[in-house]
């Protein structure tokens, strides 16, 4: 400052009085200033006066404005230059002279190795600055600008340039090293968090900053190394839902003049379901019907996906409909209940694909209501096919219904089974006893049960009782036969197993005997046949017939009584009644106009016979009209509707005969009718019983039955008068025991032709009997065997019908016999003596 002083006193004095030209002045001033400055070799404090010092900031790259003020402390005062000097060097290295030229016509000079055309010294500015683009390190300096006015002292300002290096690279990774652009996870709720920005480069060394969602985290670690590298490492120990897509922010930052680097990252995670839940809960399913349920989930990221489960059994895609979208899932199920499914969980399970063992699921237990299902088993500890007679039997109704069964019913062959303790039969809740079962117990068995919804029937069980053999038909059985006649004898039995081995045996009055195997073949498992010709009196016995199985022997044979028999003889001694002359008709209050016949019934032949009446054209031999009648104590009664013979118009002979299984016997005419109407003649004759009443009609036919009945009876007791009974013979008795029966029948005998009986020998041909041939028919003879021939055979009660109207309280009290035979204790089936034929013609 002082030498300053000295150089404008001098430049002062110059100008005042002493003789030297101003530039000369200058010049000296000028060279001493420099020697000053050389001397030293730098600006001295005291050289010239500092106005003030500056400190600028400039931005590598960027542009840089050096302060300068240049304005007079006096307004008729004016610039003469501005110099910049670099405060390490003496030469100035930009200039604005304003010498001899207007201010805005300034020149400029810039030293090009230093700022070179990077360089301007903006006036307008206030204050003026010399702008310096594109800055780069070595611009970093301290910096003087010297400003000289016409009269005013020269000023000289200091300014510190620095330049500012931004921070050329920020990373961002996790805790694992891994880069991290953008987005940072998916992180699971409850992970920590570890983000680490790390910026290299600048100058001054930048300040790194973690930002939260816009706000500057409240704790940060900051980590320097001597590699111009600073590191920002954020934590956060524990994330919570909340945290989803927040915003993490990196910022470096080492000037005000450029806006800092930032990186941002959003926090993605994968979030388990919050709830799940199934909506309309149905209070109940019922079985077959559609049903539908709903579930629905929230709180998951991504959405969750949602599983059906019944019975931890998954159910099929096509029965599942999904919709979803940021924040919930529904989920619908929509299948048919089946019984089975009651009682079953329904589950609806909600989970995050990416967080599987954070499932939840919501359950329903489903109430499915349906009709019993009802099954049918035999008891666990029976053999079904080991059950025989007399073991104890139990079935088990199994049930399952919803709502429970109220009514378990039991059925035998479709009939209702009720509980019966005096015959063994027993009902419990769900099983049925049967004590000491017999054959008859065998067959299909099912049960009921019935609940609200309805009835359902289990499938039938079969029950097979095993049981010795027993007669399948009923027995004794009376087969008549003649001598030498052919028969064949058929045994049939009912068996389980049907596996029957037989034993025939025979027996009469004087011997019992087994028969030769040779004689029998059984045509099925249960059916035995014998081949027997009756060759002499002492064939006429009982044949006894025993089966044996697996099971055990027959206990009861089948019994087969062995008779002499032949064709019956005809009816006798008949008898014809007009009109209501009969108390029968009395009694019924019947129509009397009818022809009532009475006919001793002759000789059965040994066999039920059958008396029959018929009414033949006596033109062409055609039935008009015919009746049966059983045997009645010896006594056979027809009935003949007068209408049958008024109708027919036409001769009429009245016909009776019998029959038996072994045939008819000769027909015996009662009586011949003739009676033809006039007005039916076609001759032109006149018939002799013309222009007769009706009543006198039956008073004639009654006096000639009653005279042809006379004689009738007079020749027959002439004849029984004139011959005398045959010597009887030596007869001998069959007795038989068949369980608390004993039967007796006596015959007979002729003298043997043979030593024994001829059941006992074989065939001649050595071989067994024929097998399928009928059994003889036995019992009492079928009228249809004839009627295809002789029309219509009515029995006494269809003539009954026939003659009276049908009355709700009339009752039969005429004795109709029976054809079946019936043996009774000791009851001798064979007469001794047999009547020879009778005739009532």
């Amino acid at each position: 400052m002082k030498t300053f002083g000295v150089v404008r006193a001098l430049e002062t004095m110059c100008i005042g009085g002493v003789v030297m030209k101003g530039v000369l002045v200058r010049l000296v001033v000028a060279m001493m200033s420099a020697a000053l400055v050389m001397g030293t070799g730098e600006w001295s404090e005291d050289a010239e006066d500092l106005v003030s010092t500056v400190d600028v900031d400039a931005v590598l790259g960027r542009t840089a404005s050096l302060p300068c003020d240049v304005t007079p402390d006096a307004t008729e005062d004016r610039v003469y230059m501005v110099l910049w000097f670099r405060k390490s060097g003496g030469k100035p290295i930009y200039s604005f002279d304003v010498r001899g030229r207007s201010f805005n016509k300034a020149l400029q000079w810039s030293d090009p190795g230093a700022f070179g055309p990077r360089a301007y010294f903006a006036t307008v500015a206030r204050p003026a600055a010399l702008t310096l683009s594109s800055v780069q390190l070595d611009d970093e300096g301290v910096y003087r600008c010297r400003v000289d006015f016409k009269n005013s002292p020269t000023r000289n300002f200091q300014i510190r340039l620095t330049v500012i290096v931004p921070p050329h690279q920020m990373l961002l990774y996790d805790k694992s090293g891994a880069d991290v652009s953008g987005v940072v996870g998916p992180l699971e709720e409850g992970a920590a968090l570890v983000l680490v920005c790390e910026v290299r480069g600048g100058r001054p060394e930048p300040v790194v900053t973690w930002l939260i969602n816009g706000t500057p985290a409240p704790q940060y670690i900051g980590v320097k190394t001597d590699t111009h590298v600073v590191v920002n490492r954020l934590e956060l120990q524990q994330l919570k839902r909340e945290d989803l897509n927040t915003t993490f922010k990196c910022r470096a930052a080492n000037t005000v003049l450029v806006p800092p680097q930032e990186k941002i990252v959003r926090l993605e995670m994968n979030l388990a379901p919050l709830s799940v839940s199934l909506l309309g809960r149905p209070q109940q399913l019922i079985a077959g019907a559609v049903a539908s349920l709903r579930c629905v989930a929230e709180g998951s990221r991504p959405p969750a996906q949602v599983t059906w489960f019944k019975d931890n059994r998954s159910f099929e895609k096509d029965k599942v409909t999904d919709h979803s979208n940021e924040t919930w899932s529904v989920s619908t199920l929509v299948f048919t209940p089946m019984p089975t499914d009651n009682g079953a969980t329904i589950k609806c399970v909600a989970s995050n694909p990416s967080l599987p063992t954070k499932a939840i699921d919501d359950q329903l237990q489903l109430n499915v209501v349906y009709t019993p299902l009802v099954t049918l088993s035999l008891g666990s500890t029976l053999k079904p096919h080991d059950i025989k007679e007399g073991d104890d039997v139990y079935f088990e109704c199994n049930v399952r219904a919803n709502p429970r069964e109220h009514r378990i019913s039991w059925y035998h062959n479709d009939r209702p089974v009720t509980q019966n303790m005096t015959s063994g039969i027993i009902l419990s809740t769900r099983s049925l006893v049967l004590q000491r079962v017999t054959r008859r117990e065998a067959g299909g068995y099912s049960c009921r049960a019935a609940n609200a919804r309805g009835e359902t029937s289990s499938d039938i069980v079969r029950l097979r009782v095993q049981y010795a053999p027993v007669c399948g038909e009923s027995s004794p059985q009376v087969v008549g036969a003649a001598l030498d006649e052919a028969l064949r004898v058929r045994c049939s039995v009912h068996a389980d197993p049907a596996d029957v081995t037989f034993l025939w045996q025979f027996n009469n009055s004087g011997e019992s005997f087994n028969v030769s195997p040779a004689r029998y073949a059984t045509v099925n498992g249960s059916i035995s046949e014998l081949r027997y010709t009756p060759a002499s009196e002492r064939d006429y016995g009982a044949l006894t017939c025993r089966g044996t199985n697996s099971v055990g022997r027959q206990e009861q044979p089948c019994v087969f009584q062995i008779v002499p028999a032949a064709r019956p003889s005809p009816p006798r001694n008949c008898s014809v009644t007009a009109g209501n002359t009969t108390n029968w008709i009395e009694e019924n209050h019947e129509d009397s106009d009818v022809l009532v016949v009475r006919c001793v019934a002759g000789y059965d032949g040994g066999l039920p016979q059958l008396v029959v009446l018929e009414a033949l054209d006596s033109d062409t031999g055609v039935v008009r009209f015919n009746v049966t009648a059983n045997e009645t104590d010896g006594v056979a009664l027809f009935l003949v509707p007068a209408s049958v013979l008024w109708s027919s118009g036409h001769s009429l002979r009245l016909t009776v005969h019998s029959r038996n299984d072994k045939g008819a016997s000769e027909r015996i005419m009662v009586h011949a009718l003739a009676y033809q109407d006039a007005e039916r003649r076609t001759d032109g004759s006149i018939s002799m019983m013309a222009g007769v009443s009706k009543a006198a009609f039956w008073s004639i036919v009654f006096t000639v039955v009653v005279c042809a009945s006379a004689a009738a009876f007079t020749g027959y007791f002439i004849r029984k008068k004139r011959s005398r009974p045959p010597t009887k013979q030596q007869s001998s008795e069959l007795q038989l025991n068949a369980g608390d029966s004993q039967y007796v029948v006596a015959y007979t005998l002729k003298p043997p032709r043979q030593a024994q009986p001829d059941i006992l020998n074989p065939p001649p041909d050595g071989g067994p009997p024929v097998k399928g041939v009928e059994a003889v028919k036995n019992g009492p003879l079928a009228s249809d065997e004839w009627r295809a021939d002789r029309g219509p055979v009515r029995t006494l009660e269809e003539q009954r019908n026939l003659l009276s109207p049908p009355r709700a309280s009339a009752t039969s009290k005429a004795p109709i016999a029976s054809g079946n035979m019936t043996l009774s204790r000791r009851e001798h089936l064979i007469a001794e003596e047999i009547p020879g034929p009778e005739s009532c013609v």
